[in-house]
């Protein structure tokens, strides 16, 4: 017996994908419901061989459903998260909106995996931030080796992590570009993304971060280890799919570039692409469609004792979003929920 699966927010960017990996995983699903807001109800989409029609989300009973991926943004999970908990059925949401709640569990499996059991507490599970996802897949197993004490990175995010907006914005503007009769003006973004880097993804906060950074530095310390510093800077670029992140990493322990070469080799979730001449690197254009999280140019940093820089790419739609919480049902059924 499998599991009856509701995905939440099916006919955005991630909700599709949540269909596409669940179906590409053969996850063990007798029975899957495909929700949205009323004014998309009855569009179709694609699960696997199958196509399934939108229902109304407003109406919809959770009763008697297993688990929930939520793709819907902070507003609408507040409103229809705790009505799918109080019905049963556990949630895993890809919003902000419980990451930093402390009794709510937040999730990459390659990194917490025991944490899945507290979802009792609220019958919620929740989805980290999708720069934070890829960087601990690589920062876990270099932790539990040497310890890190600092983090310092540069991350250089596509525009899908804005959603179908961000996408359609940096297509028009590049189009625009080459016909001056087009409208360039930003209406997504702050300032123009095509042909340009925008150093402002979400909100300033009063210490003059913004609010991506610090979910990075929350996040990370939630997820690994307290103890941890880090510092982010959050950088929006002119690509389609798959975020970049430059990292810099100070152990406690020295840790040699090349012991940690083997150990991102060995780390679950993880490709290591590493080859010292003309690109022998991996770029985010080579990772869409790719479950790994990529990490390559891993080298010492003689700058301090016990240094290392490396470069981490993944499809921030997939581990950044649907992947890791296909990756968190099926440690829910796996550990917990025990069926099929």
């Amino acid at each position: 017996m499998g599991y009856r699966v509701v995905v939440v927010g099916a006919t955005g960017n991630v909700g599709r994908e949540m269909l596409n990996i669940l179906a590409e995983r053969q996850f063990p699903a007798d029975e899957v419901a495909v929700l949205a807001s009323r004014k998309s109800l009855g569009t179709e989409v694609s699960f696997g061989d199958e196509t399934l029609k939108t229902k109304d989300l407003d109406t919809f009973d959770f009763t008697g459903w297993d688990m929930a991926l939520f793709a819907i943004g902070s507003d609408a999970t507040k409103t229809y998260a705790p009505k799918a908990a109080a019905a049963g059925c556990v949630v895993i949401d890809n919003s902000s909106l419980y990451r930093y709640d402390p009794a709510i569990p937040l999730i990459v499996p390659e990194c917490n995996p025991g944490a899945i059991h507290d979802y009792k507490n609220k019958n919620i599970i929740a989805n980290p931030n999708c720069s934070t996802a890829q960087m601990v897949v690589a920062l876990k197993p270099l932790h539990d080796r040497a310890r890190i004490k600092r983090v310092v990175v540069s991350t250089y995010q596509s525009v899908s992590g804005a959603g179908k907006d961000g996408m359609d914005e940096l297509w028009d503007q590049t189009k625009a570009v080459y016909n001056p009769t087009d409208d360039i003006a930003p209406k997504k973004f702050q300032k123009q993304i095509a042909f340009n880097v925008i150093p402002h993804i979400d909100v300033f906060m009063e210490d003059g971060s913004t609010k991506e950074e610090w979910k990075m530095v929350a996040e990370t310390k939630k997820i690994v280890d307290t103890s941890i510093k880090v510092t982010a800077t959050c950088v929006r670029v002119p690509v389609f799919v798959g975020h970049s992140e430059a990292v810099n990493i100070e152990f406690e322990d020295f840790l040699d570039e090349d012991e940690a070469r083997d150990i991102l080799r060995e780390a679950p979730g993880v490709m290591v692409i590493d080859k010292r001449e003309a690109g022998g690197y991996v770029t985010p254009i080579e990772c869409v469609g790719d479950f790994a999280t990529f990490i390559s140019r891993i080298r010492q940093d003689s700058t301090i004792e016990n240094g290392l820089n490396l470069w981490c790419v993944s499809d921030n739609l997939r581990k950044g979003a649907a992947l890791n919480a296909v990756q968190i049902a099926e440690l829910l059924g796996r550990e917990v929920l025990k069926k099929g």
